[in-house]
């Protein structure tokens, strides 16, 4: 049975080269391929392929931020220019990646472990969510915030964000507009939004100092911070002090 392929990278000379190099993989069929990560994700619920051959970096929407929302990502072979967080995360997580540009060899290593994959029934789910979260200790700052609202695609700019609300599993992002659930941790988006920006007031908030309208004393070391939606957020002692400081107060 054919290992049915989607092939995911926003150059087309690269989506050229896995095409030309799979010609020698009778057991591979290519069902498809796409020039960027919204177009990538509506073909992989929609097709629901094997295997998929997936860019890291691509301007609309990364191949992680991709894999972010998806319930049950099929098996993956990343390709990537060099990104050390990237890189550690899939040798983490024994995934196979290729490093732009890569040679023939190097590509057929990558398909043969996939092969031998699928002939040992791997579930590649449980492997992908590793390396997403893995890939997730980069310290680098985030500039938007990807989320699925059924079956469309929300690209959040962060300053676009007002706050955060801690939601269980989940955090709740709040825009002028409109709310977005996603499945990430609060501690998660302490470390990856611009800490000069966004404070943590509370176990439970995270606010965009930009859109703070005033502090008003609530009780024992307990303060609201009134944004300018109106929104009234609790704000810890410690939130009060990190509040000070930032805001020199």
């Amino acid at each position: 049975m054919a290992i049915r392929t989607l092939i995911i990278d926003d150059e087309k000379p690269a989506r050229d080269v896995i095409r030309h190099y799979l010609a020698s993989f009778p057991q591979v069929e290519v069902i498809g391929e796409c020039q960027d990560g919204f177009m990538g994700l509506k073909a992989i619920q929609e097709t629901r392929p094997d295997l998929v051959f997936l860019d890291v970096q691509m301007p609309r929407l990364t191949g992680l931020e991709l894999l972010e929302l998806l319930d049950a990502p099929p098996l993956i072979i990343f390709s990537t220019a060099y990104d050390q967080y990237a890189i550690k995360a899939f040798e983490m997580n024994a995934a196979d990646y290729l490093l732009k540009p890569y040679s023939l060899e190097r590509f057929t290593q990558a398909v043969n472990k996939a092969i031998q994959q699928f002939s040992q029934g791997m579930v590649p789910s449980t492997e992908t969510r590793k390396i997403v979260s893995a890939a997730g200790d980069s310290p680098e700052l985030l500039q938007r915030i990807a989320v699925k609202v059924r079956h469309k695609v929300h690209v959040i700019p962060v300053d676009d964000v007002i706050f955060l609300e801690a939601e269980g599993d989940y955090v709740m992002i709040h825009t002028r507009d409109n709310r977005f659930l996603k499945e990430k941790t609060m501690k998660y988006f302490e470390n990856h939004l611009d800490p000069e920006r966004f404070i943590r007031i509370h176990r439970s908030y995270i606010i965009h100092a930009s859109f703070i309208d005033r502090i008003e004393y609530y009780d024992k070391e307990s303060y609201s911070v009134i944004m300018k939606t109106g929104a009234s957020l609790r704000a810890s002692s410690t939130g009060y002090k990190l509040l000070r400081q930032k805001l020199n107060m």
